[in-house]
């Protein structure tokens, strides 16, 4: 199902050209956004990428949504979703609710939506229902999902589920996404360039919309920084993601443009794969938690816009503990004592990173390189594009590498998929001690319970060092005059929190 673009092609068309310091008014309602992230096709559930899982959530509706006002997750595609007991859950839609095409969303949906990530090999996000050993439709509004273990996360997976039609599957399979993408969404899917952008018009009938948002929102990839600058210079695009710290200033100097921070859930880390050596050692992994001059690079790249962490979590994340200190400073003499003990001084590794995924990436990695070969690394660096970058990275083909995990309000779907024994294969990491923390922390329903069992976890997995953790970014958006729009701590941009004035 394709849409034509007319009106918002035509308003790109027409804009200012690159000499023009002056970001211009969106064409009536109708805004472009550049990001960072890829767009792999029309599937909603094969890329676990944080934005592109949001922008299909407005399109299908997921089952719940993080209220960042009420600091919880609420429902979103479902009118309650109850815990029954410490195994059983229970999901209610709302009586009459409808798809874009008028067919009506029901529980035989939820199901199969849930299948459908759990085994379907286009799924990308299994993890999300790992461990659901039940899930059942009761009538046509009620879903009924028992699990193996105690799981005080699921509201949390729920809100990576989208809910997609169960009858236009059985009727067309995967062809169903391209051919038929109707979801019950705030926003209808309109076009998808593989590659390039992707677009969406809003459902007027939708509750969470008003006249004021936009009626048509274009995602554009932009990987490099002076791109999504200037194209908000020129009046492309209306909302810039991820504007680095040596082009704010650039930003705020434009007349018509302005930018707003909010402080990242985002872990930037190290990772390291025990299934290639020397990772498959310890102690190389603790080098090179040392060897890396987190506060050099924050102040001299980053000019501040970051804080450091002391394990996957900060301040306002479940498990933070203040008083807990990371065992790994800055020491290049330790690093190098570590790597001589197990008879790895000049062993050689390669370094993978992004380029314009995040913040300052590739200067970040390029300034780690002299770090670690103080420590007595022998290391390569390697620049991949994004998207060949991240398909080896989810699929185990990448041993050492730079990069992120967002979204984590919640950590603990994060710290399952990468660091627990069969989480995923990006890391690779398995320990059983870790896995009984992990598993523990995610059975503890009352809040206190759940904290301290995650600081328990959090300490163990800081010292088996899977992963050095580095910080988590300040992130500054760009934003256009005549756009009301506050970004929030995931990297999520809902038409409904859009405003055109």
């Amino acid at each position: 199902m394709r849409t034509k673009l007319l009106p918002l092609l035509a308003a790109l068309a027409v804009a200012s050209p690159a000499t023009t310091l002056k970001a211009q008014e969106p064409q009536g309602a109708r805004i472009a956004v550049a990001i960072t992230e890829t767009i792999s096709g029309y599937n909603p559930y094969s890329d676990p990428v944080v934005l592109l899982g949001s922008v299909w959530c407005q399109i299908y509706g997921c089952i719940t949504r993080y209220d960042f006002d009420k600091g919880e997750f609420v429902p979103y595609l479902a009118e309650s979703v109850t815990s029954l007991d410490e195994l059983t859950w229970e999901i209610v839609l709302p009586e009459g609710l409808k798809r874009h095409n008028g067919d009506p969303v029901l529980a035989e949906d939820i199901v199969h939506s849930i299948q459908y990530l759990g085994s379907n090999p286009g799924s990308g996000k299994a993890y999300l229902v790992a461990g659901w050993e039940k899930v059942e439709a009761l009538d046509a509004r009620t879903v009924r999902i028992t699990t193996a273990t105690p799981d005080a996360t699921l509201r949390d997976n729920l809100a990576g589920v989208a809910v997609t039609s169960k009858a236009l599957f059985d009727q067309l399979g995967d062809a169903m996404f391209a051919e038929a993408p109707y979801g019950a969404g705030p926003y209808k899917l309109s076009e998808v360039a593989i590659g390039q952008h992707i677009v969406l018009e809003r459902n007027d009938d939708h509750p969470l919309v008003s006249p004021s948002n936009p009626a048509q929102i274009m995602y554009r990839i932009m990987a490099e920084p002076e791109q999504r600058v200037t194209a908000l210079a020129n009046g492309e695009v209306q909302i810039a993601q991820s504007v680095p710290p040596q082009l704010m200033q650039r930003v705020e100097d434009l007349p018509n443009a302005r930018i707003a921070s909010v402080n990242s859930v985002e872990m930037m880390f190290l990772a390291m794969s025990p299934k290639t050596h020397p990772w498959d050692v310890k102690e190389a992994r603790q080098a090179v938690a040392h060897a890396i001059n987190r506060e050099a690079i924050v102040r001299a790249i980053l000019q501040g816009q970051a804080h450091l962490l002391n394990g996957p979590v900060s301040e306002g994340q479940i498990g933070f503990d203040p008083g807990f200190v990371s065992p790994f400073d800055y020491n290049p003499e330790k690093a190098r004592e570590l790597l001589h003990s197990v008879g790895l001084e000049g062993v050689e590794v390669t370094l993978s990173t992004p380029v314009g995924r995040y913040t300052a990436d590739r200067q970040i990695a390029e300034a780690m390189v002299p770090m670690l070969e103080a420590a007595g690394f022998t290391v390569t660096l390697d620049t991949p594009e994004w998207a060949t970058l991240w398909a080896n990275v989810q699929q185990g083909n990448v041993p050492f590498y730079y990069m992120g995990r967002g979204s984590m309000i919640d950590p603990s779907r994060a710290l399952h998929q990468y660091f627990a024994t069969g989480g995923s294969p990006r890391i690779g990491f398995a320990d059983p001690a870790l896995d009984a923390l992990l598993n523990a922390e995610r059975a503890a329903f009352d809040p206190a319970d759940r904290s301290a069992k995650m600081q328990a976890a959090i300490s163990h997995l800081v010292e088996e060092a899977p992963a050095a953790f580095m910080w988590q970014h300040q992130m500054a958006w760009g934003i256009a005059e005549g756009i009301r729009f506050t970004p929030r701590p995931a990297d999520q941009v809902n038409g409904w929190e859009v405003f055109v004035e």
